[in-house]
């Protein structure tokens, strides 16, 4: 089982009570919530200040759809899952490989999420796979 302790992840979900409980399950996982923000506006901010390694994102942030921040994200080199009730076949073609969080969640689809999104992305500086491990890099890598 991954270990994800130190991990700083940005949460993007607009909803007060699914944000409170994928915080609640993600520091259950060891990770420490960076930034949780409820506008995609605010998520773009986030990104640009940086001082995380993953981001979870809501596919719909009150009526905006993430995909742009995601792009933004993957442009950067930035893991990400989605989260959403629509299942993989909501996302768009350029996207529709990332790992997704079914809602309603449970802790072990967040485990599995979060590390096949290390798994798909390479961490600063060199691919994660070949390092045999997820969670060492810097800021927007895992951490070290």
């Amino acid at each position: 089982m991954p270990d994800f302790s130190g991990l700083r992840v940005l949460l993007v979900e607009d909803e007060a009570a699914v944000a409170l409980l994928l915080e609640d399950m993600l520091e259950e996982l060891g990770c420490e919530v960076a930034a949780s923000v409820a506008r995609l506006s605010k998520g773009f901010d986030a990104v640009e200040k940086g001082q995380f390694h993953l981001a979870v994102l809501d596919v719909n942030v009150n009526g905006e759809q993430v995909f742009p921040l995601a792009r933004l994200l993957s442009e950067r080199g930035i893991p990400f899952v989605f989260s959403t009730g629509y299942g993989a076949a909501a996302l768009p073609a350029d996207l529709a490989n990332r790992p997704v969080v079914p809602k309603p969640f449970s802790i072990s689809d967040l485990r599995r999420s979060i590390a096949a999104a290390f798994d798909e992305q390479p961490a600063c500086g060199g691919d994660a796979r070949a390092s045999g491990n997820h969670l060492k890099g810097d800021v927007h890598g895992p951490p070290g």
